[in-house]
């Protein structure tokens, strides 16, 4: 059986069925439905912030945020992430500039987004990558002082909070990602984080093609996502404490197996409650990296290369030069994490990857 860098998990069947069938009984499949509804209110109490709206994927969640806030112009991002993140900037017509990241965080670098404000500057999305919270009062200060814009990309930072508060409270808005691969999922899904009940409302519109009933319109689109959805998380939010338990062992156990010099492994921060999603690991060099993914392959095991390339370098986007991002990208292996690996598993992995060093 291969082993991949994750596995999503799913709940009992018979307990999704159960949703399924309160489906059936009212026959309303999409459209602000029940379980939606419910999945909305459950998620902004685990999560701790004042509203969340449930979109059909973390990208929409990241265009809709732009919508909602109108930003137009050049935003300031960092090149460590996702292809989504670029995507979802350039298919609203904005301009990506992107600044390094810190070598310690991944996360990117204030000073480097200080010098990179400008007149056409409207906004800052920057990633919590990883989970690693970024510099959340220096950017909030930062913005503040330019007349800025705040989103946050934490399709990684679920659950995390950072002294006490969610790191999905930081900005004037927050974007989550419920794709099958996350920690907590929908099958497919994201969500925005607001802070007032306007906010939330507009978004709403946004993502409902842009009308109630039929005496109010904007501009909006199908951003909306189905009971279907809403039931796999509705059986899996209350299992989330527990899935980050079970991680926190795994990654326990990677911690232990792969201590020593020749790598550079995850130091979550102070004042860090982390979720446990990625276990990133930075090689010396590139060789050594694809050394042991090419001895992993050939016993079925497939880690990623979560981040690469750097963003900058993709060919359709036009970015000036990241250093930092651009060697961590080139050394940084994401191993496999999901609460079914067993330690003997864990060490083999670790095993060729220390023999890689």
């Amino acid at each position: 059986m291969p082993i991949n860098v994750t596995k999503t998990y799913l709940p009992p069947l018979e307990e999704y069925i159960q949703y399924l069938e309160r489906i059936w009984a009212s026959g309303w499949v999409t459209n602000n439905g029940e379980l939606v509804q419910e999945l909305e209110k459950k998620l902004a109490e685990y999560l701790g912030v004042p509203y969340v709206q449930y979109v059909s994927n973390g990208t929409i969640a990241i265009q809709l945020a732009l919508k909602a806030l109108e930003v137009e112009g050049e935003i300031i991002t960092t090149p460590f992430s996702y292809v989504a993140t670029v995507n979802a900037i350039l298919w609203e017509h904005c301009t990506p500039v992107f600044v390094d990241i810190e070598d310690c965080t991944f996360g990117i670098d204030v000073e480097k987004i200080k010098a990179a404000i400008n007149e056409q500057t409207r906004a800052i999305l920057p990633v919590h990558v990883y989970g690693y919270p970024c510099e959340v009062i220096k950017i909030q200060e930062l913005a503040q002082k330019h007349n800025l814009k705040v989103i946050y990309d934490g399709a990684h930072a679920f659950g995390c909070e950072l002294n006490g508060i969610s790191l999905l409270n930081y900005g004037d808005l927050s974007t989550l990602s419920f794709h099958a691969t996350k920690l907590f999922h929908t099958i497919e899904g994201g969500a925005i984080i607001a802070y007032t009940p306007e906010m939330a409302e507009k978004i709403w519109l946004l993502k409902s093609f842009g009308h109630r009933q039929d005496d109010y319109f904007m501009t909006g689109i199908n951003g909306k996502n189905s009971e279907f959805h809403a039931a796999m998380g509705l059986c899996l939010l209350p299992r989330v404490n527990n899935l980050i338990q079970l991680r926190r062992k795994i990654f326990a156990m990677y911690d232990h197996y792969l201590s020593g010099p020749g790598l550079q492994i995850p130091q979550p921060g102070t004042g860090l409650k982390y979720n446990y999603s990625y276990y990133p690991v930075i090689f010396n060099n590139e060789a050594a990296l694809l050394q042991a993914m090419n001895e992993l392959k050939q016993k079925q095991i497939y880690p990623r290369r979560y981040f690469y390339p750097a963003l900058n370098r993709l060919p359709f986007v036009h970015g000036s030069d990241c250093p930092v991002a651009e060697d961590i990208n080139r050394r940084v292996l994401c191993l496999p994490l999901y609460i079914d690996l067993e330690e003997v598993q864990v060490q083999t992995i670790c095993e060729i990857v220390r023999n890689a060093c």
